[in-house]
């Protein structure tokens, strides 16, 4: 009987932010703080709207997971290697250098680096077919950013296949862009969407986080940001502060505001009323 792989993580390696990255971030801040303040303003003052949504891309924007899963199949049946569902439903949300390594110790005889490479570039070509965009994600999307909060990608996927769902999205979607080949310490870690803050000029404790992922969820949670969790390939599980919801649509304008004042939700753990026949 196959051993099942080896999950535990690895460190990542230390990259710095590209110059661009950093270039348009320092130059956009002005500019996103008076769009924050007229969104503010258009709200009302009893409304209280995030300093910025901070938006994971795989599995919470679109459903890309099934492509990587497909890849990750393709890669270990060319080596020989075991692999099944469960398998993959483990690196959902991992950084890529961690789920590459795992890979690696599975059995897969490619360096990290060439494993990686081979599981972006077979995502990519899917996507660019076509965006697999969650329910409720473009209206959602186009709602935050028609009131002027400005939205940050924060993504464990690398640069190449962040830009290339970016190009597929409306035109100024997303004001800062942060990926896994941009930090050193990847989802769990907190440094992705403290970085996306900092860029973006705002306090992450006035930002809200929106994810589906374990990783992803513990990594918004230790930033210090609101941060409320979509259940799509994995269970989210209920934990002091996390708050919860069934789709996208739930993100409303009053919803975000009520999770910017500090309020937890959770339509997850609310029994949905059965419809009469």
């Amino acid at each position: 009987m196959p051993t099942s792989p080896d999950l535990s993580p690895v460190p990542a390696p230390a990259a710095a932010p590209s110059a661009a990255a950093s270039t348009s971030a320092t130059s956009a801040t002005s500019d996103i703080a008076e769009a924050s303040a007229a969104a503010r303003d258009a709200a009302g003052s009893e409304v209280v709207l995030p300093a910025a949504v901070l938006w994971d891309m795989d599995g919470t924007l679109i459903n890309s997971e099934p492509y990587w899963m497909a890849a990750e199949g393709e890669l270990t049946r060319e080596h020989g290697v075991p692999w099944t569902h469960d398998d993959g439903l483990q690196l959902v949300g991992r950084a890529l250098v961690d789920s590459a390594a795992i890979m690696q110790r599975a059995g897969v005889r490619l360096e990290v680096p060439e494993i990686i490479e081979y599981l972006i570039s077979r995502v990519i070509a899917q996507v660019k077919i076509e965006v697999p965009w969650q329910d409720g994600a473009v209206e959602t999307l186009a709602s935050v950013r028609a009131a002027g909060i400005p939205c940050a990608l924060v993504t464990m996927s690398y640069r190449s296949f962040a830009d290339a769902f970016v190009a597929q999205a409306a035109e100024g979607t997303f004001d800062v862009i942060v990926t896994g080949d941009e930090v050193a310490r990847g989802k769990p870690d907190p440094e992705a969407y403290l970085r996306a803050a900092q860029m973006l000029g705002v306090r992450i404790e006035d930002c809200v986080v929106v994810e589906d992922s374990p990783s992803g969820i513990a990594s918004g949670l230790a930033s210090g940001a609101p941060t409320v969790g979509i259940e799509v390939m994995v269970p989210v599980e209920p934990q002091p502060g996390l708050s919860r919801i069934r789709s996208l649509r739930s993100l409303t304008l009053e919803t975000l505001g009520r999770l910017a004042a500090g309020e937890v939700i959770d339509e997850i753990g609310v029994p949905q009323t059965a419809s009469r026949a």
